[in-house]
């Protein structure tokens, strides 16, 4: 009878397990500023996005805002993509996105390399979080056939018009699993080094 009701509860917790949560909670304890998950009915129509904007999830500069859609399973992937959108975050809210910004527009011929970093360096801060939220089994290859994440997805108002970076999913599976070693100091893609993310993070 004891066991019996031992596997009830443990099924009754499973049920209420909420991954996405955990990387809002995660993410929001690691870091100041960290944006809101906003639950929306559709992304479009959302901080100037359009049907081409990622359908799922999208973060909101302007407004500090992640949007999900609200009929979206909560799962592993769900939780990975929140998960990335606080990697654009932490580079938003900690000096990151503007010193990517000041390099783009001193070196536009080097743009697509520049932001092939900045892509590397969220995906691993990515890994730090899922490790964080006790995700770090999660497995980009496996999860995704191709690469996610190529459509704008991030920015200011209008979205539509946001960054569409594509790194080749290899590149960003490496980067995510260097990040679910759990120490941020490692997320540094060439020139673009782990510093202001160390200083920013709460001890």
């Amino acid at each position: 009878m004891l066991k019996y009701i031992l596997s009830v509860l443990l099924l009754a917790q499973t049920a209420l397990a909420d991954p996405v949560q955990d990387v809002v909670d995660v993410a929001q304890t690691a870091f100041d500023d960290m944006p809101q998950v906003v639950r929306v009915g559709q992304i479009a129509g959302n901080c100037g996005a359009d049907e081409a904007v990622n359908p799922v999830v999208a973060y909101c500069t302007s407004l500090n805002q992640i949007f999900l859609v609200k009929d979206v399973e909560v799962s592993a992937m769900t939780a990975y993509e929140v998960a990335h959108l606080y990697g654009h975050a932490v580079q938003v809210q900690h000096g990151v996105a503007d010193f990517a910004l000041g390099q783009i527009r001193q070196r536009p011929a080097e743009e697509d390399m520049l932001r092939g970093l900045v892509t590397r360096q969220v995906e691993c801060i990515a890994g730090f979080f899922m490790a964080r939220a006790g995700l770090g089994t999660f497995d980009l290859n496996r999860a995704f056939a191709e690469e996610p994440f190529t459509h704008s997805h991030w920015g200011r108002n209008p979205l539509r018009i946001g960054p569409k970076v594509s790194i080749g999913l290899a590149a960003r599976a490496e980067w995510f699993t260097i990040g679910l070693q759990g120490n941020i100091a490692v997320c540094a893609p060439g020139e673009f080094t782990s510093d202001l993310l160390v200083a920013a993070l709460n001890p």
